[in-house]
């Protein structure tokens, strides 16, 4: 009885064994490449495109903000209005401002 209980246990982890052995196997194959590649691209593309949906949506609530801003009269809060100044950020060194060239 107990030899009958390892010849099962032996026959159950060779079955798994063989099975993993033949899907890492399967994997580096032409067909195996070409899924996991179609995978990974849908993933990036799935990112790309979350990536810009967050950016519309952050550019819709800016402009609503500019807007209402607008609406009221008020001076819009312009926080990146001292790095204008900055020669270093921006294109002031690209176009200067006497119109050389």
């Amino acid at each position: 009885m107990r030899r009958l209980l390892w010849l099962g246990i032996g026959l159950a982890v060779g079955a798994l064994v063989v099975r993993k052995v033949t899907q890492k196997a399967q994997s580096y194959t032409p067909g195996g490449i070409a899924t996991s590649l179609s995978e990974s691209a849908g993933g990036a593309v799935e990112s790309f495109r979350s990536f810009i949906d967050d950016v519309r949506a952050g550019m819709a609530e800016r402009e609503q903000q500019i807007h209402e801003a607008f609406a009221e009269g008020v001076t819009f809060d312009d926080q990146f209005a001292d790095l204008r100044g900055d020669p270093r950020i921006g294109d002031h060194e690209i176009f200067p401002e006497d119109g050389s060239r």
